[in-house]
């Protein structure tokens, strides 16, 4: 590819246009610059609205607009089940029980479908009295928050048999447009079109936290960290927002803001396992990799030709995944990217030092706190082959 026709953006990856060219259902594409290699998976016939890691990152879960769910082998590529026949209109979103034994997915049929994920058959229908816009499967496996247009309501469900638990009507003042359960499984996030977020305390049942955002158009989508404490709010306002819900600090700072990483309305986000990495979505055709250590932007990785509607991160942080309007799944392989020197250079304006580990061979970064004397290995390094080689020395007697 010409380098006239490559991004400006030093921080921006771009698939070779000859795979786009060839219309490859399988292979990967090594972009000569980037390193980065491609994967790209096609079988849905409509936009892929919604995409997760599952199986210990062995298999991706799809839905899509055309109203069915696909779950693929991530080593091949390959479609290993279809989970048809259960809606009469396109599904919004897919979630997975801890188990891997359940599939819930949400529909603007107005009902939520749970599937068995071994036979592909139905298990139980709940019907709503609207159209749905999101699922959650809380993490100890027993709920199903769902919201729907109608009454701008959330519903929480029985993960087991399907029955209604709650229904909370006028639960925002616009339609609710995600939900997500914390890790804890006691509290559902919800953000809107009104701008605003809530929690919704299960044991409660009641809003304990209501937040009046500071974004300027939709809040399109949030995610929780691993440990609960932050939540992120992706808007149409094209930036995303870091609050800390523990602390409360943002009653008198307001959120973090995180943007300069889309040129379009972002559409989704989620955290590493770890909570290292941030990785939003957007109505640019772009999936951003965030670097949380420095609240910088690290990587954009181009080569959907619509928008990018979902994404995941694996739980090694070797793999993005992104489903877009254009119909494929992309698989990103970010494990050697810290090697771009564009990566390098960010993290060096944001205060970090970078290291290369003795073991390994591998950059790694450190912050300014931390001492390069003492730390010669990078953290996998270290774990592996735990020593004392890179411990302080203890003071002089």
């Amino acid at each position: 590819m010409p380098l006239s026709n490559r991004s400006s953006d030093p921080l921006s990856v771009q698939e070779a246009a000859e795979e786009q060219q060839q219309g490859k259902t399988s292979g990967w594409a090594h972009q000569q610059l980037s390193r980065i290699p491609i994967k790209v998976f096609r079988s849905h016939t409509d936009a892929i609205s919604s995409c997760h890691f599952c199986f210990e990152d062995s298999k991706i879960l799809t839905c899509s607009y055309d109203k069915t769910a696909i779950l693929w082998d991530a080593e091949s590529g390959d479609p290993v089940l279809a989970f048809k026949g259960g809606h009469s209109a396109p599904i919004v979103e897919c979630a997975l029980t801890p188990d891997n034994k359940r599939l819930i997915t949400a529909s603007w049929d107005k009902t939520m479908t749970a599937w068995d994920m071994e036979t592909g058959h139905i298990l139980w229908k709940a019907v709503h009295d609207g159209l749905l816009t999101s699922c959650s499967v809380s993490l100890d496996g027993k709920y199903v928050a769902s919201a729907s247009d109608m009454e701008n309501a959330l519903y929480v469900t029985c993960a087991e048999t399907g029955e209604k638990v709650f229904h909370i009507k006028d639960h925002h003042k616009s339609t609710v447009t995600r939900c997500r359960f914390d890790p804890g499984s006691q509290r559902v996030a919800t953000v809107s079109a009104d701008k605003t977020i809530k929690l919704w305390d299960l044991v409660a049942r009641r809003t304990t936290l209501s937040i009046n955002s500071t974004h300027s158009n939709v809040i399109s989508n949030c995610c929780f960290t691993s440990n609960g404490r932050h939540l992120c709010t992706a808007s149409w306002d094209k930036t995303l927002q870091l609050w800390d819900i523990q602390t409360g600090q943002f009653r008198s700072r307001g959120g973090v803001k995180l943007h300069k990483g889309h040129e379009g309305n972002i559409s989704s986000s989620v955290f590493s396992q770890d909570s290292s990495l941030l990785v939003s979505g957007a109505c640019d055709r772009n999936v951003t990799v965030w670097d949380m250590e420095g609240l910088c932007k690290k990587l954009v990785l181009k080569g959907h030709v619509d928008w990018v509607m979902d994404v995941a991160i694996s739980a090694d942080k070797k793999w993005v995944a992104s489903g877009s309007k254009d119909t494929t799944l992309r698989m990103w392989n970010i494990e050697h990217s810290d090697h771009i020197p564009a990566v390098i250079e960010t993290r060096k304006a944001a205060g970090f030092q970078i290291i290369k580990c003795e073991l390994c061979k591998k950059p790694f970064s450190i912050t300014q706190m931390e001492n390069s004397e003492f730390i010669s290995k990078c953290v996998f390094c270290r774990l592996m082959a735990p020593s004392r080689n890179y411990l302080p020395a203890p003071p002089a007697l």
